[in-house]
């Protein structure tokens, strides 16, 4: 089968410096998508519209959620919601992104430039339920479908990263709605053929490089 992960578009900004803090659900920040989001959303559309889409799935946080929309609307069918693709961050009380963390979070950022996860984030613990999450849509689809994930960097990083035996757990940048796609053989086997397509959303990504 063939898996399209997608990582999600770009959601608000959850910080503690900023002046209108909103009450959350247990304090956790579980941002929605900008404006700008939503459009890079609904740019997924075209990019999958040759795709043959069997199953469409989400990580339960809203950003995913909001992303996988647009997608699930040209479809017909709401995304199933599979709770171990939340990203590592998904307990955080605050979500900054990433063209912001520079600024905003300057330790994370060092990290991320570094390859690494937060040093809190049990990586072996991550891997396991990211694998088993993923593996699992994986059996759910024995033939030659096509199911789409939409997720987190850290989600796609983590998976990837297992797949290639790479050690840092954030080898690849991955812009916001990019496509990565890998090939699942009945055998076992794992291909990927490619990383962080953004050819369908280049011009709205251009809008946040360098931000400050």
């Amino acid at each position: 089968m063939q898996l399209i992960l997608v990582r999600h578009a770009l959601p608000e900004r959850i910080h503690p410096a900023d002046a209108a803090e909103v009450d959350r659900p247990g304090g956790r920040a579980d941002p929605a998508l900008t404006e700008l989001g939503e459009r890079q959303a609904q740019r997924l559309v075209t990019a999958l519209a040759e795709e043959e889409v069997a199953s469409l799935y989400a990580s339960p946080l809203a950003r995913a959620r909001g992303t996988a929309a647009p997608l699930a609307a040209a479809l017909g069918r709401e995304p199933e919601i599979v709770p171990d693709l939340r990203e590592y961050d998904a307990d955080s009380a605050h979500y900054v992104p990433v063209h912001e963390m520079a600024r905003l979070d300057p330790a994370a950022w060092e990290r991320m430039l570094a390859g690494l996860l937060p040093a809190h984030v049990d990586v072996p613990a991550f891997t396991a339920r990211v694998d088993a999450a993923i593996e699992g849509i994986v059996a759910a689809h024995p033939g030659r479908a096509t199911a789409v994930v939409v997720a987190h960097a850290g989600v796609i990083n983590i998976w990837l990263a297992h797949l290639l035996g790479i050690a840092r757990p954030l080898a690849f940048p991955l812009d916001y709605t990019g496509i990565t796609r890998v090939l699942a053989a009945r055998d076992g086997r794992r291909v990927v053929r490619s990383v962080n397509e953004i050819a369908h959303v280049g011009d709205l990504l251009d809008m946040t490089a360098g931000s400050e």
